[in-house]
């Protein structure tokens, strides 16, 4: 009886319920995981995306590659001719604003590295002590990265501006005579508008600390309690090494925030007057009024690798140490 009713169970266990269709089975008898109309849905989803992607990202990428070596003034493909490295001569010894657009990169990683930084480090130790309206601050403080760039510009438009701005008014230099023209005049406007791109650039450090912050083991914090240390001796010693992971990425994101530079410029003056940068000499010689798409091309090649410097052994870290783990 007990014999019998064993072999039964099998045999009922795979019928199935009233009301259920049976799975489809595959022709070596193995029964299929997804239909023909989950795996057109599946390539659909999965599909369209990449293809969107390596159209607009990688053929753009290398499409520009090739175009640095040619000349083209965008009307027709029949015009395109090469050139070989005569974009990239000219550039680097005929163009009198590239090597002050490079400088000009430099000194904006420079100044981001050396003043949002620090203070966004700040801001996320003070907001890591559980401080009263924490959440609050957290808003107000991460509120400018939320905002585009552009409307940024605007906003610091309105507190540069001579005869009305907040600055002007504040110091007495908005009356004839005594303005002082921050965009306006090469020596103030680079500085200026980074002044206003450091607002920016704080939230978005405080941030990547605050969350890096959030990952220090608390008992690291006990036991440098009861060694007697003070609160400044662990954070020194103690909490920022463990923050490392975090330095990395703030390195990486700050090097790409100074190359990548273009929007909040171009809203202040386009590029001009002290303020050149390599994205707005890409942009002036390929959307310009005498379009030199091959020219343009060369400097965006250009700044890639200045990039890929960065991102390369950044990228081959990350990967070493996930194949560590």
């Amino acid at each position: 009886m007990t014999t019998e009713t064993t072999k039964e169970i099998p045999e009922a266990a795979a019928v199935p319920p009233p009301g259920v269709a049976p799975a489809p089975k595959a022709s070596n008898g193995h029964r299929r995981l997804l239909t023909r109309r989950d795996r057109i849905t599946l390539g659909f989803m999965a599909g369209l995306p990449t293809i969107l992607h390596i159209a607009l990202v990688w053929v753009t990428a290398f499409a520009s590659i090739a175009l640095a070596f040619t000349t083209w003034d965008g009307i027709g493909f029949d015009s395109i001719q090469w050139v070989g490295l005569q974009n990239f001569k000219e550039l680097f010894e005929q163009n009198p604003q590239f090597w002050p657009a490079v400088q000009h990169n430099v000194i904006w990683f420079v100044v981001l590295i050396a003043i949002p930084t620090p203070l966004g480090l700040f801001l996320a130790v003070q907001l890591d002590k559980k401080i009263r309206f924490s959440r609050v601050y957290q808003t107000a403080f991460f509120l400018p990265v939320v905002l585009s760039m552009a409307v940024i510009g605007f906003v610091w438009q309105l507190i540069y501006n001579p005869d009305t701005g907040l600055i002007n008014s504040i110091i007495g230099a908005n009356e004839p005579g005594k303005y002082i023209d921050w965009i306006g005049d090469p020596d103030l406007n680079l500085w200026a508008i980074l002044i206003a791109a450091s607002w920016r650039h704080t939230g978005y450090m405080m941030i990547l600390y605050l969350a890096g912050l959030k990952g220090v083991d608390p008992s690291l914090r006990e036991a440098s309690a009861l060694d007697g240390a003070n609160e400044w001796q662990t954070f020194k010693n103690v909490i920022f090494p463990t923050l490392r992971p975090t330095n990395t990425v703030v390195l990486v994101v700050t090097i790409i925030e100074a190359l990548r530079a273009f929007d909040l410029v171009f809203v202040f003056n386009k590029g001009a007057e002290g303020t050149e940068l390599l994205s707005i000499l890409v942009t002036n010689n390929i959307i310009g009024e005498s379009s030199r798409i091959g020219y343009g091309s060369a400097i965006a090649v250009v700044l890639l690798l200045i990039s890929l410097v960065v991102i390369i052994p950044y990228l081959v870290a990350t990967f070493r140490k996930e194949r560590r783990a």
